[in-house]
């Protein structure tokens, strides 16, 4: 089984992602409405929603958000979010490997890194490709991933910390273009193990995917806040559209 295919409905993975920054939605909807400039009440997707903060911040900016995710845990949690934020939002179980036929929409997001988890640039394509299949032509991607450059150059080989009654060690390292993290949980007598793994994809890398997905880059920003993109930036934020044939 891949490590993405359960580690996010883990209880450690709760434990160590806890503190998620909640104002990093907002400084982010804010960018997408300042460089897309969405058209009031349009539809937007988010893949790979997580626990839905994204989607839960736009929505409350009056779109019609649909999230979907991998994990059953993330979409029951965003489900309750939504419920008690007053919103009507779509949260499915999904994998974005398998496109949509069901709807069409405006926009999509793709946030947070959640990308790059296969094993092959064909793989990575494929998904790309069926991302976008309910795109409308003409339509709006924005695609938040980590900036290779600064992961290299800030890579921390590993750390130690207590969470709660845990003790937690993460080790990272760079394998085949890889960032690869061990994550272990100690528990008194008890350890658990689990793994992290990101391919290390590049602008010039997303630029070929996308131009075999018919999509035209029009913006990147290097932050939430949006800073122009460097070697140095904090994140790979790209703005593209969806060609009209």
């Amino acid at each position: 089984m891949a490590w993405y295919e359960n580690w996010f409905d883990q209880d450690e993975y709760e434990l160590l992602y806890q503190n998620r920054n909640a104002s990093e939605a907002t400084e982010l909807a804010d960018l997408v409405e300042r460089t897309v400039k969405p058209e009031p009440g349009c539809s937007i997707l988010d893949m790979g929603c997580g626990r839905g903060r994204h989607a839960i911040e736009f929505a409350t900016r009056g779109y019609r958000l649909t999230g979907i995710d991998l994990s059953e845990r993330s979409i029951a949690q965003a489900k309750s979010a939504a419920l008690e934020a007053g919103l009507e939002i779509d949260f499915r179980r999904g994998d974005m490997r398998t496109p949509i036929t069901d709807a069409v929409f405006d926009g999509i997001l793709n946030l947070f890194t959640a990308f790059g988890y296969f094993n092959t640039h064909d793989e990575h394509q494929s998904a790309l490709n069926a991302m976008l299949a309910p795109l409308t032509p003409g339509g709006w991607f924005v695609q938040d991933f980590l900036n290779a450059e600064r992961v290299i150059t800030d890579l921390v080989p590993e750390d130690v910390r207590t969470i709660g009654v845990a003790s937690v060690r993460q080790n990272r390292w760079i394998e085949n273009n890889r960032i690869r993290k061990k994550i272990v949980f100690s528990y008194e007598d008890q350890e658990h193990e689990f793994d992290e793994s990101v391919a290390l994809l590049r602008k010039e890398d997303f630029e070929s995917m996308y131009a075999l997905a018919g999509l035209t880059i029009f913006h990147v920003a290097g932050s939430y806040q949006g800073d122009p993109h460097s070697p140095s930036s904090p994140r790979l934020i790209m703005f593209s559209r969806k060609k009209i044939d």
